[in-house]
């Protein structure tokens, strides 16, 4: 079993919820919540935090965690991930998005079990949700497949048009063969990808394939301030 570097790309600007790595959930750092979550996979070797800021890395320092600087002028998540990848001798990374704190171990072994098939560049998770009331929320990021689940199309707008059953939440956790997201990353930002302000997006202009698999990760992750009281809320409740 080929064992993968988890790696977090986290940076303290953010236009919707600026300090965001750094808001507490329970009295707990979002960053950790995501960092302990990690090191909780069983095909993990190491995990990694990325950021440009030094506050960021300040924190994650406080709590133990191995902490790269960056550069600043990364485009995205991909780009800051790929940046330390470059220097790690595994072949297959994850990167596993800054505000996941639900994550689980269990759904990152998920990945690294898909990339043991060498034929697989990338793959990724995603979340039934039968609230579909849910699906005009554009902090929520919609995913459709086809037959043999692979990515057709992720949007922040209702997809698929006029669902009344349900719909597919992406998660925001990739894997990646490490040569592929190297290629990836060096590869200029796509038209959708700007547009949709979806880094993923860049794979599929570019024609390559986002094997994504299903959880029931709950369809919950911090985007604005009044997602830290609904995680609080169901972290509570899991707790009773």
């Amino acid at each position: 079993m080929i064992k993968a570097a988890v790696i977090i790309p986290s940076r303290f600007g953010s236009s919707r919820f600026p300090g965001k790595p750094l808001a507490l959930i329970l009295g707990k750092p979002l960053l950790r919540w995501v960092y302990e979550a990690a090191r909780q996979a069983k095909l993990v070797d190491c995990v990694l935090i990325a950021t440009d800021d030094l506050r960021v890395y300040q924190s994650a320092r406080s709590f133990g965690a191995e902490v790269v600087m960056t550069k600043e002028s990364h485009t995205c998540g991909t780009e800051r991930v790929a940046e330390v990848a470059e220097n790690l001798p595994h072949p297959i990374i994850i990167n596993l998005q800054g505000d996941e704190p639900l994550v689980t171990g269990t759904e990152i072994d998920l990945l690294i079990e898909a990339l043991q098939d060498d034929s697989l560049l990338m793959a990724s998770l995603m979340t039934k949700v039968k609230d579909v009331g849910r699906i005009e929320d554009p902090n929520l990021v919609k995913v459709v497949v086809d037959t043999h689940g692979f990515a057709l199309y992720f949007s922040r707008s209702p997809l698929p048009y006029q669902a009344d059953d349900f719909f597919f939440l992406h998660d925001g956790v990739y894997g990646y063969r490490k040569d592929f997201l190297l290629r990836l990353s060096r590869l200029p930002v796509s038209r959708l990808e700007r547009l949709e302000k979806l880094e993923q997006l860049r794979v599929l202009e570019n024609g390559g394939k986002i094997r994504m698999i299903e959880t029931s990760h709950p369809a919950l992750r911090v985007d604005t301030p009044q997602d830290i009281i609904r995680i609080e809320e169901f972290l509570r409740t899991r707790q009773e």
